[in-house]
């Protein structure tokens, strides 16, 4: 693992709103093929840090490289649009499910496919040979992505109809559907029963298995315990401790920031 490329590099990465100070200073190096939980207690800057990598955001100071596993090709990231971010390879989800709700799933996950379609304005009205084979072909992969995250007996079903735990998978196809080869999930387990998580956790090994390098935000600790090859611990911004599960479960500054008391190392 220590010898896979680096795909995402983030350098003294800083996020600030007036006199708050949002997120402090962050590195961050994510490997192609890992599976990296950003973790911290509430308010801690994680979804800042989501906000400001996918250009929701712009640092106020810092750098934000992604790199393309195949090409190698290096991009900086800084204040440019999410679509452009979305076309040189980084997807994410959403802590705030963000899907089209009378739209049925299946034209949720078409949805994603828009930033690699090649069809022009002309193509799309006069709909020639090229523009219908690729047509079939979006609803063809749309519906396969609906099988690999459970959701193909409900592809006509609208998005606001199906079950939270279900929406959240529909919202990873979506993602996976933009064909990206780093994928940030915002806590994904929110809202599922415990039979719902299992089939998650086995959704992003496999997602992950399939070459995606995986960046989550998760408050459930036996997911991120379970799933990580790497933890990364914010609070108040800053980054306090990083390390394998069994290097972050036992680390005392980890400790403290979530129970708010020393413990001796």
């Amino acid at each position: 693992m220590n010898d896979a490329p680096v795909i995402l590099s983030v350098e003294g990465l800083s996020k600030n709103f007036g006199g708050i100070q949002a997120i402090d200073s962050v590195d961050l190096d994510i490997r192609k093929g890992e599976i990296v939980a950003l973790i911290g207690p509430n308010g801690a800057g994680k979804t800042t840090f989501f906000n400001c990598l996918t250009g929701i955001y712009t640092p106020s100071s810092g750098d934000v490289y992604l790199s393309n596993p195949e090409s190698g090709k290096k991009t900086r990231l800084n204040g440019k649009k999410p679509n452009k971010i979305t076309e040189i390879g980084m997807a994410r989800t959403f802590q705030n499910i963000r899907l089209f709700p009378t739209m049925s799933a299946l034209e949720n996950v078409m949805i994603g496919r828009h930033c690699r379609t090649n069809a022009l304005i002309l193509g799309a009205i006069f709909r020639g040979p090229a523009t219908r084979r690729e047509e079939e072909g979006i609803v063809d992969s749309s519906y396969q992505l609906l099988k690999k995250v459970g959701l193909h007996k409900q592809v006509n079903e609208q998005a606001r109809n199906l079950s939270y735990g279900a929406q959240r998978r529909l919202e990873i196809g979506r993602a996976l559907a933009t064909e990206p080869f780093l994928l940030l999930l915002d806590e994904p387990a929110a809202g599922m029963n415990p039979k719902e998580t299992e089939a998650l956790v086995a959704l992003i090994r496999q997602i992950c298995e399939e070459g995606h390098s995986i960046l989550l935000i998760e408050h459930d600790m036996k997911l991120v315990m379970s799933l990580s090859d790497r933890i990364v611990v914010m609070d108040y911004g800053k980054k306090i401790a990083q390390g394998t599960p069994e290097e972050v479960r036992s680390n005392p500054a980890v400790i403290k920031a979530y129970l708010g008391e020393d413990v001796d190392a």
